[in-house]
């Protein structure tokens, strides 16, 4: 058995885990958990009381290479953040002394807060009115897009020439929202996600996703 053991549906946000694992370069298992009763089921629940995915379970070994203890993370941003910090080599964050870690923490998380919030809104079509905004975490769906697009202007990634996991949850984000309507596809996104999804990385998750989606299809 792997150490890394990811639990995931082809049609979740999972797959922002996926292409992070892919690009981590690290052995995993990865688990397809069904939508509805299988999601909810008590051996699902028992690693995710939400019943929801992704969710990862990850044996830590000491330096000798015994079984240390095993923890379980669920929620993306978290998973991603994690993943990058526990497997320095990958290089998929900046090292404490580096500037660009500031970027890296606040962009990773306002793709898990204020952006996914911002669409969320927008998506379900629920109204709000400036009087709202202040009390909205978010503030504005265009205040929202305006704050990426200002930092990622001139920028190759969020930390400037170097790709981190935060490219990969907030470009998850925004390539996901073009592609359904939910943000405006202004060129400065276009051209970010389009670098993006041109990684070997992100098609081996894409493709991975889509067999076992296919793969689901036939068997039921």
């Amino acid at each position: 058995m792997a150490d890394i053991i990811f639990y995931s549906n082809p049609r979740s946000r999972g797959q922002i885990v996926h292409w992070m694992l892919e690009e981590l370069g690290e052995p995993y298992e990865t688990r397809w958990v069904g939508y509805g009763e299988e999601m909810k089921s008590p051996e699902y629940l028992a690693v995710n009381p939400m019943g929801k995915v992704p969710a990862l379970r990850h044996l830590r070994r000491d330096e000798g290479g015994a079984d240390a203890n095993e923890v379980v993370l669920t929620e993306t941003a978290a998973i991603c953040a994690y993943l990058a910090a526990v497997y320095p080599a990958a290089g998929l964050m900046p090292t404490a002394d580096d500037p660009a870690l500031a970027d890296y923490y606040r962009w990773l998380f306002f793709a898990a807060g204020p952006l996914e919030s911002a669409v969320t809104v927008r998506s379900m079509k629920w109204q709000t009115t400036p009087e709202q905004y202040r009390s909205l975490g978010f503030g504005s769906y265009d205040a929202t897009l305006d704050a990426v697009e200002g930092h990622l202007k001139g920028r190759t990634y969020i930390c400037g020439d170097r790709f981190s996991a935060a490219d990969v949850c907030l470009g998850s984000h925004i390539a996901w929202g073009m592609r359904f309507g939910t943000i405006e596809p202004r060129q400065v996104f276009k051209t970010y996600a389009e670098r993006l999804t041109a990684r070997d990385a992100h098609g081996r998750a894409v493709r991975l996703s889509q067999e076992a989606d296919a793969a689901a299809g036939s068997a039921g």
